[in-house]
């Protein structure tokens, strides 16, 4: 069970809220809710309010868009379809996803859209699972005919328009040729709305029924979903994406009237999820626990070990970290230091503060989400600040090198 220390020390807590503060202090940071745990130890700060100009207080039950960290939790709707041999890592996409059947690979990344080869192979769901099956949001090729026509399509999330529903989504990615052969590369974000379709349609139920009641209602998280419902709307606050040259808080979600505010068009695995730090806490903890929630199975270990380890080979590991390391100017450093599993990043080299092993991820609207079994550590940190600045990424650069620092054995 890792070590056998109390937890965290005094100081060490002292620390973390301090550094915590400044931030909030410095104006760039509204508000923010942190959780540590450790074994038996749960420790929360709530600082700071709701809007950049005062509002609300944040609280320990305020609920944040979780983007991006929305891909590790989703990720458990597959796991539990692969434990009960619904779905085989090997199986083909195509009975489920006809849309992506019979697929053209670029000759090249920048070559124009109809300049193709066929795919050598079917895509599987092991492609998918692993973020490799071919498509994906590549921030080396901006400004290449493929990514243009992602964004033209509306299959990202975060764009001016909504996705569309799952069955039109697929339609529409359907008409565009691969990046990659299947398998070849590891590439960001599309698989996992890809995924979403999949549950769906093996299990016959929306990917959020479908999660609530295998993952969201065992582990007793009561406000995750896929929007917030209006007796829980003063629990949201605006997001922001603040102007990269003035800094100035644009608004770019209002918590009544906004995206969030009723069911979305499409259910995405990539970013969709609304959810609260003690919400997370319960689900990385299962994950510390091999799979298991006090005495009930949510998973089996060996999917939580999938998950949670490399499943990438060294060269598709040495294109990811090429992609992080030249990129870190984009990222603001964020999700750099090694390897992919199932749904999020591991450790793979001892890069910063946290030791091999650590797994999760960060999201675009400043949450960051990581447990490490070394450690028996779970760190949550959400943020209203989205990362078209860098000011939630240091917080959370800065949150992790003071937890760290607060372990006490």
């Amino acid at each position: 069970m890792g070590h056998s220390g109390s937890g965290f020390s005094k100081t060490g807590l002292d620390r973390l809220r301090e550094v915590l503060a400044r931030h909030v202090e410095s104006g760039r940071i509204p508000g923010l809710v942190a959780l540590v745990g450790r074994g038996g130890e749960t420790h929360v700060e709530a600082i700071g309010t709701m809007r950049h100009d005062g509002g609300a207080p944040m609280r320990r039950d305020t609920i944040f868009r979780m983007a991006s960290t929305s891909k590790p939790v989703a990720m458990a709707a597959a796991m539990v379809l692969l434990d009960e041999c619904r779905l085989r890592l090997d199986d083909l996409v195509d009975p489920w996803l006809p849309e992506l059947a019979d697929r053209r690979v670029l000759k090249r990344i920048d070559g124009p859209l109809d300049d193709t080869v066929p795919a050598r192979r079917p895509i599987t769901v092991r492609d998918l699972l692993t973020s490799t099956f071919g498509l994906g949001m590549d921030m080396t090729a901006l400004g290449t005919p493929i990514m243009g026509a992602v964004f033209e399509q509306g299959l990202t999330p975060d764009l001016p328009e909504p996705m569309p529903g799952p069955d039109e989504w697929m339609r529409r990615l359907g008409t565009l040729p691969l990046m990659y052969q299947p398998g070849e590369r590891w590439q960001y974000q599309i698989s996992h709305d890809v995924l979403s379709v999949l549950v769906a349609r093996v299990t016959g139920q929306s990917l959020e029924t479908f999660l609530r009641e295998r993952i969201f209602d065992p582990l007793g998280m009561k406000d995750t979903a896929f929007h917030v419902p209006a007796d829980k709307i003063d629990r949201l606050p605006v997001l922001y994406a603040p102007d990269p040259q003035s800094g100035e808080f644009h608004v770019w979600d209002e918590a009544v009237g906004g995206r969030w505010s009723s069911p979305p068009a499409f259910q995405g695995s990539g970013g969709g999820l609304v959810s609260t730090a003690d919400d997370y806490h319960a689900y990385f903890r299962m994950l510390l626990n091999g799979g298991m929630h006090g005495s009930e199975r949510i998973l089996s270990r060996p999917a939580v070990e999938l998950m949670t380890t490399n499943r990438l080979t060294p060269e598709q590991q040495a294109a990811r970290h090429a992609m992080a390391v030249n990129n870190v100017h984009l990222s603001f450093g964020q999700g750099q230091h090694g390897g992919w599993g199932m749904g999020m990043a591991v450790r793979t080299y001892r890069g910063d503060y946290a030791p091999i092993g650590q797994f999760g991820w960060d999201g675009g609207s400043g949450t960051s989400t990581y447990a490490d079994p070394d450690n028996q550590l779970t760190g949550i940190l959400l943020t209203q600040v989205g990362m078209s600045v860098p000011n939630s990424a240091l917080l959370i650069h800065d949150f992790w090198t003071t937890l760290y620092q607060a372990i006490d054995d």
